[in-house]
């Protein structure tokens, strides 16, 4: 069973944008046009019935306002990451805070390094991606600490894009939408699997709230696939965010 958000953590960009880390070819991010995007975004969650949190900008941190990457949230506990990208250490911090008076608090440790964009939640199970940002060290802790609160937990590599979630996400309860390269894994075995075709990868980060879908818009064929869910489904420009290497999923930490 799929959990049930009331609130979501969200920053809103900062001026330096433009600074963070990425390996697109779009060009340079739009500051103001971020900043409309990033509020078209609070507004859909606001719509859904979500109590959003919006904390102010990290200067010092030009990536901050993919808040995701800095926590993983389940209805027990708050496990705050150790980002992969050294630059990026340091955020979690006023994210720990925010999510005190919600949860419990637990920490990775160095050297483990774990980025929320590679841990997914499907109910009870969460698959951990091993990737650039996120290292064995820091799935091990991660997957620990999930056990104790009577959670299981899959290891996947991750080969092609910078998170797992860049390819992997949950489209329904035991439904699962993905790029290509991921539908042969062992660890999918049960779950319904929606493939995105190869020209629409980046559809794949693709967020489910609350039995609603939100998807980058100009994706139809990866829309039309969703649609057969019977979910209602809100299209999203996030371009801005996708210059530097982000999507809908990193922009909220839903709990």
């Amino acid at each position: 069973m799929l959990p049930t958000f009331k609130f979501a953590i969200t920053r809103k960009p900062g001026k330096t944008i433009d600074r963070g880390i990425t390996t697109s070819d779009l060009g340079a991010p739009s500051y103001d046009l971020a900043l409309k995007q990033h509020t078209a975004y609070i507004d859909t969650l606001k719509s859904i019935g979500l109590d959003v949190i919006e904390l102010e900008p990290l200067p010092d941190y030009p990536d901050a306002h993919f808040v995701e990457d800095t926590v993983v949230v389940t209805p027990e506990i708050a496990i705050i990451a150790n980002p992969g990208a050294p630059s990026r250490r340091g955020e979690e911090k006023s994210i720990a805070e925010a999510l005190k008076q919600y949860r419990p608090v637990e920490y990775i440790q160095s050297p483990g390094m774990v980025d929320g964009g590679d841990v997914l939640m499907m109910g009870n199970h969460f698959f951990i991606g091993i990737s650039e940002r996120t290292n064995h060290q820091g799935a091990n802790q991660m997957g620990r600490i999930l056990k104790k609160h009577g959670k299981t937990v899959s290891t996947i590599p991750v080969g092609a894009g910078l998170h797992f979630k860049s390819s992997v996400n949950c489209a329904a309860a035991n439904t699962l939408l993905m790029t290509r390269e991921f539908k042969d894994h062992d660890a999918f075995n049960g779950y319904s699997q929606i493939l995105v075709d190869s020209e629409e990868s980046y559809a794949a980060n693709t967020l489910w709230v609350n039995n609603h879908l939100i998807m980058p818009g100009g994706f139809p064929g990866t829309k039309a696939k969703l649609e057969h869910l019977g979910l209602p489904i809100f299209e999203l420009d996030v371009s801005e965010m996708r210059k530097m290497d982000g999507g809908l999923t990193c922009l909220s930490i839903r709990f």
